[in-house]
Order: C-alpha cells, then sequence, then structure tokens
C-alpha cells in the first residue's frame, strides 16, 4: 500500500470499506429501522460461523476517503451503522465526527475486541469467545446481542452480561444456521431469565441485506 494511504487508514481518514447499502436494520433493539449500513473490512477474532468472512482481509477492501462515506451516507437516513469485519480495527474518530456534523445518528456494531474509539450514539456489543471485549467497553454499550450456536453460549452470555450496565439491554440471538436447532432453547431460557429478550435477524427472513 502507498505510504500516503497507508499512513491516512492508520489516522482513520480512510477505512477500507467493504460495502455500504440502506435497508431495515433486522436485529436488536432497532429492528425495523431505516438505516444506513457502512461495512468496515479487517477482523481477526476469527468466529467460525461468520457469515461475513470475506470481510476479515482489509487488503483486498479499497481504502476509502471518510468524506466519500460521509457523503454517500447522508443522503439516504439519519441512521448511520457501522459493521464489520471489526470496525474498531480503525480509528473511528474521523468518521464519527464527520457524521455527527452531519446531524447523524451513529451506532456501531462491535465484538468490542479493540479500544473504543468514536462518538457513537448507540453501541451493540457482541462479545466473542476467541477475543474478548476490552473491560472499557462494558459500562458504554447500549445494548448486548450474544450470539447463541450451542448451550454453552448461554453460559457465556450470562457472564458478559454481569459486566454491562443495568441499562443495557440483554438479547439471545440464535446463529443463523442452528436456528432451528438452539431457537427452542433460546424461547425456553428467555423465558426462565425474563430479563433476556429474543433477537431475531429479520432482514434475512425478509430477503433483504
Amino acid at each position: 500500500m502507498e505510504e500516503t494511504i497507508k499512513k491516512r487508514v492508520e489516522e482513520g481518514l480512510m477505512l477500507p470499506l467493504m460495502e455500504e447499502f440502506y435497508t431495515i436494520q433486522g436485529e436488536g433493539y432497532h429492528k425495523g429501522t431505516a438505516a444506513y449500513f457502512v461495512r468496515i473490512g479487517g477482523c481477526d477474532v476469527g468466529c467460525h460461523w461468520c457469515d461475513v468472512k470475506e470481510s476479515w482481509n482489509p487488503d483486498i477492501h479499497p481504502p476509502t476517503d471518510v468524506d466519500a462515506i460521509v457523503k454517500n451516507a447522508t443522503q439516504y437516513s439519519k441512521t448511520i451503522v457501522v459493521t464489520g469485519g471489526e470496525p474498531l480495527t480503525w480509528d473511528m474518530g474521523p468518521l464519527t465526527s464527520k457524521l455527527k456534523a452531519e446531524g447523524m445518528v451513529v451506532h456501531i456494531e462491535t465484538s468490542g475486541a479493540y479500544s473504543l474509539s468514536g462518538t457513537w450514539d448507540w453501541i451493540c456489543l457482541s462479545p466473542k469467545k476467541t477475543k474478548l471485549p476490552k473491560e472499557e467497553i462494558y459500562a458504554k454499550a447500549h445494548e448486548l446481542k450474544m450470539i447463541v450456536y450451542n448451550r454453552d453460549d448461554l453460559r457465556f452470555a450470562e457472564e458478559q452480561a454481569v459486566k454491562v450496565s443495568e441499562d443495557c439491554f440483554l438479547y439471545l440471538q440464535p446463529e443463523w444456521s442452528k436456528r432451528d436447532k438452539v431457537m427452542p432453547m433460546i424461547v425456553d431460557y428467555v423465558m426462565a431469565n425474563p430479563k433476556w429478550k429474543v433477537s431475531l435477524q429479520t432482514h434475512k427472513y425478509l430477503n433483504i441485506p
């Protein structure tokens, strides 16, 4: 990578952009909300069930100036969701400051595996066993989204839930490929432990991005 571009990426002035699209938020607290998604490439958390493994290698996604990302995003919706990959691999300060200057409401979906950067209106924290969140992010998370692939993930969910604030919304979401198997288990668990809510990937049922 050209040194000038590399430096701008390191400073968060350019980001490896995988894709951007306008759609309906399908998961968690804001499901059903129209939002513009910005998917940033780069992730080394390594979830074996990840459904966007093509996002892992940042080198295959073009470094894109954050001004261009902001220009595109502000044409569609007030709500911007930054996701990945793992967006906190990069400095999110420049992108979020420019989005906020345009009056956008800015969300992030993150594993929390890297230090929190940027200014966020909503933080959806989705911890992974392979690379645990930084301690600093737990208190700032608005939503805890735990992906359930097997029964042990319920134990892990409880382990993570004690670290977030009392105001944080707690969600259990079936891993898509195992949904038929784990959904009855999740339903029973939420009924027995009503502090949790069920999250579904409704966009997949609706066949939208």
